[in-house]
């Protein structure tokens, strides 16, 4: 095909709606580069093939202008001016085409320039033909990264054209991004041949560098079905939390399903186009109002929309943390307060955190080096469910297929130690010989031990933490040498030494104990909401297990650590970052995503300021004795340690939480008011869990290609709806289920997470940390840990740097320090198995099997967590919740756990008092 028949194809296919202006310059080029000459091979372009640095070419203009272009006859050396002129001709940025490479020239506008002004309104000779003018225009009430095309030369042919939901043609012609064996394809296409990617292998094995900015995001049935996830998500997983055991929805499972409701949605709906109009809140132009023309159906289910639906799915799956404190004060303080309370309280915590997350893009989104690896599995699934790559591959299966399998297998598999053999979850089998042996039980025990052993046959139990197949395997043994040392080693040293009296407590029990072994009782010294120091003193002081105990200490290790850490080694990336821009990134992504408008930082500062005053009315119109100023110090905290928590979770996928270090600072500053504790911890822990929450999603909204814009609606506008789902269905089961939330509720509803928070409010913030922690109290020793976190980054810092090529480089003192922060309730199997995995798949397969690593790595995560999540779903609603549990089985190898001192969680020593008390004769 040469310049000419080039032209002619554009001149055919620029009204057709399945037909783009990419397709031109891809079918254009791989003509030519199969009728090439030899000479091809010699062209520069061919020695540039995955170029992962490259410098990005100069942006063009954002606003598409019309103009008329001559193109230069191509010559048989290689280079192809047509497909840059074009991109020039239409003004489209050069991110927009698949690829983001600057082909025929570095610099597209000083080369238009440079073609003589008397050659671009008519053919300057037999061989440089005309391109005809194209208008490229946003259209009138549409996303403004949808384009109208109408050309003003006659339609001269007309050519329907398959095409998948990336807008490729569906010929197999496009091989998969990291498919090692492109290389020795004869028949590449010339921009595959320059192909631009990212320079961690993480993201090329998952996410696609390319991008089709003609597909439509923001319609009608994406706002449908994601509005209609929100709702049920959060719904049913609201009404679900406060019932045990219980089960929750995740994006994942609503990624799964978005895809055959949206394309139910292509088949049904109407392609008729609507127009209505609208008034303006600015006018334009003169006018109040404008004309949003918009259809319901405007072609194939894509990917995009896709990415949009579940996304606001992933916003609300988490539930609201707000919710535990509006039932916790219905249960221990017997304060039922208006819905007006209700959410202010809950839409303020919820939003302000989203507010966070827009300021802190330029260090946690727009950098390549903050990889986020568990957004890597949603967009391998993504670019799975959506792609044909596989049927074009030869002596592989492919990646669809791959993934139905592996799930289905997960599925079918999960039912075994889901429901029939659910020994085989917890399989300490060395418990199950020596079930009365203490020291055996305290060692290898899963349930309430130290679980020292690697074997469980539950992916529920290896990826209670988050799935081994995504996190790097170098932070993964950073969690295991944690594992090992702290708690294999020294915690059993500690408790047989009965330090902290731990040997009448179990060694990992996740509760607080009294002075006689039980559980402590918390309202007895708690009298109307208040802490009472009397009854205080005629009962116990508060004892915790050794593995609870280290646990305190390595959070509060982590906070100091981390601190230093980011100081160290990225405080030269932070000062640049506050100088920087989207447009200063030379990432493959963050060029492509310049075609896109950002979002402004005045709409996350609008949605701040709204949210940070419903926080305080919410502190002040009611009696929740929280001053203003412990609100902006609990804001403080989480604004402080946002950036380095997100930089530490963007990189080895472990977030340090604020919980613990929230409870402590409202301990000291606020004693005795548990009501103003959870609220207080709930805008310093929550707040940043919850930018970083967005910030994930951002990013992926990043690594899709999603309009900036549109992302910022679909968070905000989900999360705003799910706000009153949420309210609305607890205020429900409150008035209409009778005995919610007692302890033996004959229906399960025992609100158990409100119940955990309620007693951390009684304990922090009635009893408070001052008679745990403070010097003189049995506890204080503990404190000595953020200290410890302080000193033992810096000669790891500078032992790296001098022997940079050194084990050194892999120590991360924070992963070290939090990696193991769910101990308890999470025991050792957790990590060990998660470890182990991890070292097969992203140590060993990794380095010796890259190819399929990289093909199938990310596809097995997501089949493994999705069948998970469907089978546990299944059991519950299907096996479990009928009948109350009358549909589970009663065998050997349902009940050989329940039959340990693990279980029972027995204590190594009874009492020693002849009046059945241990520990301290004096406190207060």
């Amino acid at each position: 095909m040469d310049t000419a028949e080039a032209t002619a194809l554009a001149h055919a296919h620029l009204n057709d709606p399945n037909y783009s202006v990419e397709d031109v310059i891809k079918r254009s080029s791989s003509e030519r580069l199969r009728n090439a000459s030899p000479a091809l091979s010699n062209h520069p372009s061919a020695s540039i093939r995955r170029r992962a640095n490259a410098a990005p070419p100069a942006p063009l203009s954002p606003n598409p202008v019309a103009s008329t272009t001559s193109i230069p006859q191509s010559t048989a050396t290689g280079t192809f001016p047509l497909i840059s002129s074009i991109q020039q001709f239409h003004q489209f940025p050069p991110q927009q085409s698949h690829h983001a490479s600057s082909q025929s020239h570095p610099n597209p506008q000083s080369y238009a320039s440079s073609i003589p002004s008397g050659s671009r309104s008519h053919l300057g000779s037999q061989d440089t033909p005309t391109i005809p003018r194209i208008q490229i225009h946003p259209s009138q009430g549409h996303d403004p990264d949808e384009y109208d095309l109408e050309s003003i030369a006659p339609s001269t042919s007309t050519r329907k054209i398959s095409r998948d939901s990336y807008g490729y043609e569906k010929k197999g012609a496009i091989r998969d991004f990291d498919d090692m064996e492109m290389d020795t394809r004869s028949d590449i296409d010339f921009e595959d041949d320059i192909e631009d990617d990212s320079p961690y292998p993480e993201v090329r094995a998952a996410v696609a560098n390319t991008d089709d900015v003609s597909m439509p995001t923001n319609t009608f049935r994406m706002w449908l079905l994601g509005m209609l996830f929100t709702v049920l998500i959060a719904g049913l997983n609201q009404f679900f939390s406060m019932r045990y055991p219980s089960v929750q929805i995740t994006a994942l499972v609503a990624q799964l399903l978005a895809l055959p409701a949206g394309k139910v949605c292509e088949r049904i709906f109407t392609t008729r186009h609507f127009t209505v109009t609208l008034p303006r809140l600015v006018p334009r132009g003169g006018a109040w109002t404008h004309q949003y023309r918009f259809t319901l159906n405007p072609g194939p289910f894509n990917v995009k929309e896709h990415c949009l639906i579940t996304v606001m799915a992933n916003v609300v799956a988490g539930g609201a943390y707000a919710t535990d404190i509006i039932a916790a004060q219905r249960i221990f303080y017997d304060q039922q307060w208006s819905a007006a309370y209700q959410l202010t309280l809950v839409i303020s915590t919820q939003m302000i955190g989203f507010s966070l997350a827009g300021v802190c893009r330029r260090f946690l989104v727009w950098p390549s080096s903050m990889i986020w690896p568990a957004t890597l599995v949603n967009t391998a699934l993504f670019n799975t469910l959506h792609s044909t790559y596989g049927r074009s591959e030869q002596g592989h299966m492919s990646r669809e297929r791959f993934f139905f399998l592996a799930f289905l297998g997960s599925f079918l598999w999960y039912f075994i130690p889901g429901y029939l053999f659910t020994a085989l979850s917890m399989f300490n089998w060395v418990c199950w010989i020596w079930p009365n042996s203490g020291v055996v039980n305290n060692l290898f025990g899963y349930n309430h031990g130290l679980g020292m052993g690697f074997i469980t046959f539950d992916w529920s139990v290896v990826a209670y933490t988050g799935s081994p197949l995504v996190t790097p395997w170098w932070a993964e043994a950073n969690v295991l040498a944690s594992l090992i040392l702290v708690y294999w080693i020294i915690a059993p040293i500690l408790y047989y030494k009965n330090v902290f009296f731990s040997m009448y407590m179990p060694i990992a029990a996740p509760w607080s104990f009294d002075n006689t072994g039980h559980i402590y009782n918390s309202t007895r010294v708690i009298i109307d909401g208040e802490f009472n120091a009397e009854a205080f003193r005629s009962y116990s002081p508060i004892y915790i297990s050794t593995v609870f105990a280290l646990s305190y200490g390595l959070s509060f290790a982590s906070l100091t650590a981390i601190t230093v850490h980011t100081i160290l080694w990225y405080r030269h990336d932070i000062a640049r970052q506050f100088r920087s821009s989207l447009r200063d990134e030379t990432d493959i992504h963050a060029r492509l995503m310049q075609a896109y408008p950002e979002v402004p930082q005045w709409w996350y500062a609008a949605m701040g300021t709204v949210a940070f005053v419903l926080g305080i009315i919410t502190i002040t119109v009611w009696d929740t004795k929280l001053p203003v100023w412990a609100y902006l110090i609990s804001l403080l905290v989480a604004g402080v340690y946002l950036v380095p928590i997100g930089m530490l979770q963007a990189i080895t996928n472990q977030q340090v939480g604020l919980n613990v270090i929230t409870e402590l600072i409202v301990g000291y500053f606020l004693p005795g008011k548990p009501v103003a504790m959870m609220i207080f911890k709930t805008f310093g822990y929550i707040t940043m869990a919850q930018a970083l929450a967005f910030v994930g999603d951002l990013k992926l909204g990043h690594y899709m290609k999603v309009p900036p814009r549109l992302m910022f609606l679909a968070q905000t506008i989900s999360t705003f709806v799910a706000c009153f789902v949420v309210v609305g269905v607890q205020a429900w089961m409150f008035g209409n289920i009778p005995g919610l939330c007692e302890q033996h509720h004959p229906d399960y509803f025992t609100c158990p997470q409100a119940r955990v928070f309620g007693t951390a409010s009684l304990i922090w913030g009635g009893i408070g940390p001052q008679r745990l922690f403070s010097p003189g109290h049995l506890y204080n020793p503990l404190l000595y840990f953020f200290l410890i976190g302080a000193i033992l980054p810096i000669p790891f810092y500078y032992c790296s740097r001098k022997w940079p090529q050194s084990w050194f480089k892999y120590v991360n003192l924070p992963v070290f320090m939090n990696g193991t922060s769910l101990m308890p309730p999470a025991t050792g199997i957790n990590f060990s198995s998660w470890a182990m995995t991890g070292f097969v798949f992203q140590y060993w397969i990794r380095r010796r099997h890259f190819k399929w690593w990289s093909r199938y790595n990310y596809i097995l995560s997501a089949a493994l967590d999705s069948g998970v999540a469907v089978g546990a779903i299944v059991i519950f609603f299907c096996l479990q919740y009928p009948n109350n549990g009358g549909f589970d089985l009663v065998w050997w190898g349902n009940t050989v756990s329940y039959n340990t001192l693990d279980y029972t969680a027995t204590a190594s020593m009874p009492p020693d008092s002849p009046n059945g008390v241990f520990g301290l004769r004096s406190w207060n």
